[in-house]
């Protein structure tokens, strides 16, 4: 289970792949935003029937309650970006009644890059006897390969500034983060206007069209992603190497995983933030503590490509 359909969607991708040369282990993905009835049809057929059930846990919960999904026989329940999943009230009480309705004897297992000391304790509540993985040291968790530059300046000046660095930088991709869909709608249309191939991502767009344009994006039709936090966990797309925040996101996790789109798995990549208030500023001395790092201005002659781009 994850908190997103995208991140769904691109699980249930890795795992078609994955089961290439396994012809028997069927995969399905089941997520809200579309027909519940073609689920239903995918589960009442003894050919597509899944080995693997992949989704978001209100579609899923909703199957499980109307004995369209029966889990009897998990034997791995699993949390992608547990620690946003089980953050939330209606997701976590969803969860909670999913899990219910497995075996007591399962492997559980829960993954994320932000782990808080708040949401650990609840985490347990679904293990026995846990065994905790770190794949690197909480502090190290800023990307190495990664860039990353501020820019100061007010709210009126992001637009200029945004334009100056999409002509000026090199990238194969760029995905710019905004704080709401307004904001992702309105700067899209004004990046179109500007000639730039841009396209917008959140939770405002009907979920076929969201789908339509996240694989727009993967596929290298659009090489600039307008996105809200929906696109700010656990999205992989490979030819990002710029991140943009247009808006800083309220705190230091949501800024690791944002900046985390660029920079996957050790590559070089670029990210700048735009710090436009004290808000802004608050956040971004959260940030250097958090991860004990020292985010340098952005200078005024830029950057050379070559230190950024693979």
């Amino acid at each position: 289970m994850c908190h997103t359909r995208e991140l769904a969607y691109q699980i249930k991708n890795e795992y078609a792949r994955f089961s290439k040369y396994l012809p028997d282990v069927k995969t399905a993905v089941f997520y809200g935003g579309t027909p519940i009835q073609k689920d239903v049809e995918v589960l009442s057929n003894k050919e597509s029937y899944p080995n693997i059930v992949v989704g978001t846990p209100g579609r899923l919960n909703a199957l499980v309650r109307d004995k369209k999904l029966s889990l009897r026989n998990v034997k791995a329940f699993v949390l992608d970006e547990c620690d946003k999943m089980l953050d939330q009230i209606d997701m976590r009480r969803d969860v909670q009644e999913i899990f219910r309705a497995t075996p007591a004897d399962k492997q559980v297992m829960m993954f994320s890059a932000t782990l808080s000391q708040e949401i650990r304790p609840v985490c347990k509540k679904f293990m026995r006897n846990p065994l905790e993985v770190y794949v690197d040291d909480d502090t190290k968790l800023t990307l190495h390969g990664l860039q990353q530059y501020y820019i100061k300046l007010s709210e009126a000046e992001k637009n200029r500034k945004l334009n100056e660095l999409l002509d000026s930088l090199e990238f194969n991709q760029v995905i710019i983060f905004v704080k709401s869909t307004l904001r992702a709608n309105e700067l899209d249309k004004l990046l179109r206007e500007c000639n730039f191939p841009s396209i917008a991502v959140h939770s405002g767009v009907s979920q076929e069209e969201r789908i339509k344009r996240y694989k727009e994006f993967k596929e290298f039709n659009k090489r600039i992603c307008v996105a809200t936090d929906v696109f700010g966990r656990g999205i992989d797309i490979e030819r990002i190497n710029l991140a943009i925040n247009y808006d800083l996101p309220a705190d230091a996790d949501s800024y690791l995983h944002r900046v985390g789109r660029a920079g996957r798995f050790g590559t070089k990549g670029l990210s700048i933030s735009f710090v436009s208030n004290e808000e802004d500023e608050k956040v971004l001395k959260d940030i250097e503590k958090r991860f004990e790092v020292a985010l340098p201005e952005y200078p005024e002659g830029g950057v050379d490509s070559s230190t950024y781009m693979a």
